[in-house]
């Protein structure tokens, strides 16, 4: 939603593209938490891949598997509220497994 202030609250003078400070404001805090959220994606894939069968329980895995799949969702909703509509090229930058992408938006009791 867009919200447009009064007329009469107006700058008479606005830069050459027609942002106001406000509207700058909310797409520099939108795309830094995009930053924010990539980098938890980045971080829960990293440990999903760490894991091992030698080490690990398959307990950890399915921990690991819920983690990166809480991380990549609410990093989709966050470019959803960027615009970004097409997920295929995050997917793809990423290297999302299918086992994470099945998990997506799960309730777990």
């Amino acid at each position: 939603m867009s919200v447009r202030p009064p007329q009469s609250f107006r700058q008479h003078q606005q830069n050459a593209n027609g942002f106001n400070v406000l509207e700058y404001e909310l797409m520099s805090e939108r795309a830094d938490a995009l930053g924010r959220h990539g980098l938890k994606v980045e971080a829960a894939l990293a440990s999903l891949k760490s894991w091992s069968a030698e080490r690990q329980s398959a307990a950890e895995r399915e921990r690991l598997v819920n983690e990166a799949s809480d991380a990549v969702w609410a990093f989709f909703i966050q470019r959803e509220i960027c615009g970004l509509r097409n997920n295929r090229d995050a997917i793809q930058r990423y290297g999302i497994p299918n086992e994470v992408l099945a998990r997506l938006g799960a309730v777990r009791k």
